[in-house]
């Protein structure tokens, strides 16, 4: 789907899998590189086929953790709770010391302090969301296209499908910050 959309569309189109296995890639060392992600992420194999695209003799290993997203969501990122379900899924993919992981699921870098202490220093976390965002810019600089804001100040506009007061809760512990525009949008006919 990707490759026809993105010869087909006039604009620039990123995939989330390529940048974030592009930079664990680059960074590891060891050539051991765990995904983390939601159950679909993972059993796509996705990730797996990323990396493998750009270095075969990388061995990469996969762990679901399902219950990161709703844990996030309720702003659970760091009790005893989260710590305990990070460290039942992290078990096995620390077992195979790895020096790269990707975080493959946009819940999941605001638990980056609880991976980070459970992993070890040794272990360098790729936040997949960052790097799609960096790709992006690098895409929008190449084509002259990127707007930049003088003032330092900018502005968002979020477009969902449902529930536009969830988002503005949930989406202010991402971003930070609170924001009152959020439009709902009916993507049917």
């Amino acid at each position: 789907c990707l490759p026809q959309l993105k010869k087909e569309l006039p604009i620039p189109v990123v995939g989330v899998i390529e940048p974030g296995a592009k930079k664990a890639v680059e960074v590891t060392k060891a050539k051991r590189i765990g995904v983390i992600g939601t159950e679909g992420t993972i059993r796509s194999g996705a990730y797996f086929d990323a990396i493998k695209a750009i270095d075969l003799s990388i061995a990469v290993f996969t762990q679901p953790c399902p219950l990161f997203v709703p844990l996030v969501e309720e702003g659970w990122i760091n009790n005893q709770i989260v710590r305990l379900t990070a460290q039942t899924y992290l078990q096995d993919i620390k077992g195979h010391w790895i020096d790269a992981l990707i975080l493959g699921c946009t819940h999941y870098p605001l638990l980056k302090g609880v991976i980070s202490d459970i992993m070890g220093e040794n272990v360098m976390l790729i936040d997949s969301g960052r790097e799609t965002a960096a790709e992006v810019a690098r895409c929008l600089m190449d084509r002259n296209i990127l707007k930049t804001i003088s003032s330092g100040q900018s502005s968002h506009q979020f477009f969902v499908t449902d529930s536009p007061e969830r988002f503005k809760q949930v989406g202010s512990r991402f971003m930070g910050a609170s924001f009152n525009t959020v439009e709902l949008v009916n993507l049917g006919n």
